[in-house]
């Protein structure tokens, strides 16, 4: 591998986790794209799956959607079957370093191009494949899973991992060239101040209701299930918005149910209507949509494992022990029975202190500057970047 540091740098993502009803992958990587439009050290190219083969430039940018067999009840994804034209289309594009966003087929592509430009080539851990596999198909296949994983990272120059707990996995596997690179949030988009009384009005929930909000995708691993076991055992005074693509309605009274929101500012108004979030999910890598709802103001409901805890300090909310209904239940409870705004308020304060998308991308250019430059990264940096610029608490 050359260690070539060119200017603008030229950093190519490629990934399958794209579609119409994508979750925080996606939202990262548009979010990379439009920073870096903006940024002059650097330039950015994307290649993902579409329907059709197509290439969109515009001010040195570069979006490349290849075509790509959609998956049965996969939501919209698509899933790349052969290499080769992904490699190609790297090289053609000719990065000075390709990351790879998951751990399938683009991921072998991003080698290969890497492998015949002389670039480094980097892995975002973005998914516990392992444990995705597991509850699918049960435990046996999680030791395969770890094998593949092993051999795929030990082949990238570097790793990337979403958290803290996504980290220390790589590492019991033995995966110790890892670097921590958190997410982040538009603060002024996801604000407070996107709260709209007629959201409530719309979706039928009273003014004085507690109005508790989920958004993201309906799998295994979310436990929306245990939501509605949630809502069954909280008082008349609770309602829960469900915002997602295939969400369950049970025809529960107090249950609402909104479509796949892909525009971020409506997002943000629905979760900024609302009084807290309510998330189940036990294995999270990050928690996108928790950053997000903090961002808007909100304390947060969540469960005491996966990545979680680290978005989620004393005084923002409540942890329950587990994803069961009755665990999450008595959350709520005590969430409303405490200074359940004075939360928020603290929630948005984390949001924002930690959690701009502008020092968190920052940082990761001057790692892939750092890998391009001596071959290697070393986190020198603090864990949360670059301090950000000064943003309203309460936009």
């Amino acid at each position: 591998m050359k260690t070539t540091l060119h200017e603008p740098l030229h950093i190519a993502d490629v990934t399958m986790f794209w579609g119409p009803a994508s979750g925080g992958v996606r939202r990262y990587l548009e979010a990379k794209h439009a920073h870096l439009a903006a940024c002059e050290q650097a330039r950015h190219s994307l290649v993902v799956p579409g329907a059709r083969a197509r290439c969109d430039e515009q001010g040195g940018q570069t979006i490349c959607h290849l075509r790509a067999r959609r998956l049965p009840a996969g939501d919209g994804y698509r899933f790349p079957l052969r290499p080769g034209p992904w490699r190609d289309t790297l090289i053609e594009l000719t990065p000075d370093v390709i990351e790879a966003g998951d751990p399938y087929v683009t991921a072998h592509a991003a080698l290969a191009a890497g492998r015949a430009l002389d670039v480094p080539t980097v892995a975002f851990f973005h998914s516990d494949l392992s444990r995705l596999l597991a509850l699918r198909f049960g435990e046996w296949v999680r030791t395969l899973s770890d094998r593949y994983l092993v051999r795929l990272y030990a082949r990238f120059d570097w790793v990337l991992a979403p958290s803290e707990v996504m980290a220390a996995q790589l590492d019991d596997l033995g995966v110790r060239h890892v670097s921590v690179q958190r997410l982040g949030v538009d603060t002024a988009v996801f604000c407070p101040s996107r709260k709209a009384p007629a959201v409530r009005h719309a979706i039928r929930v009273p003014p004085e209701a507690r109005l508790l909000v989920f958004a993201g995708r309906h799998t295994r691993e979310k436990h929306v299930d245990q939501l509605l076991d949630c809502l069954d055992r909280l008082d008349g005074d609770h309602y829960l918005l469900l915002i997602g693509a295939n969400m369950p309605d049970n025809g529960h009274r107090r249950l609402r149910v909104v479509d796949y929101v892909a525009d971020e500012e409506t997002l943000a108004m629905y979760l900024a209507s609302a009084d807290a979030l309510l998330h189940a999910g036990d294995a999270e890598t990050f928690g996108l949509v928790i950053l997000e709802a903090m961002a808007c103001g909100l304390p947060v409901v969540g469960v005491d494992a996966g990545a979680t805890p680290e978005l989620v300090d004393e005084g923002m909310g409540q942890l329950a022990p587990n994803a069961r209904g009755e665990a999450l239940a008595r959350a709520v409870n005590a969430l409303f029975e405490g200074d359940w705004q004075a939360a928020g308020a603290a929630a948005r304060r984390r949001a924002v202190r930690d959690y701009g998308w502008e020092p968190q991308l920052d940082r990761q250019r001057l790692r892939m500057e750092q890998l391009c430059r001596d071959g290697r990264v070393s986190d020198e940096f603090d864990r949360r970047g670059p301090a950000p610029d000064q943003v309203s608490l309460s936009a």
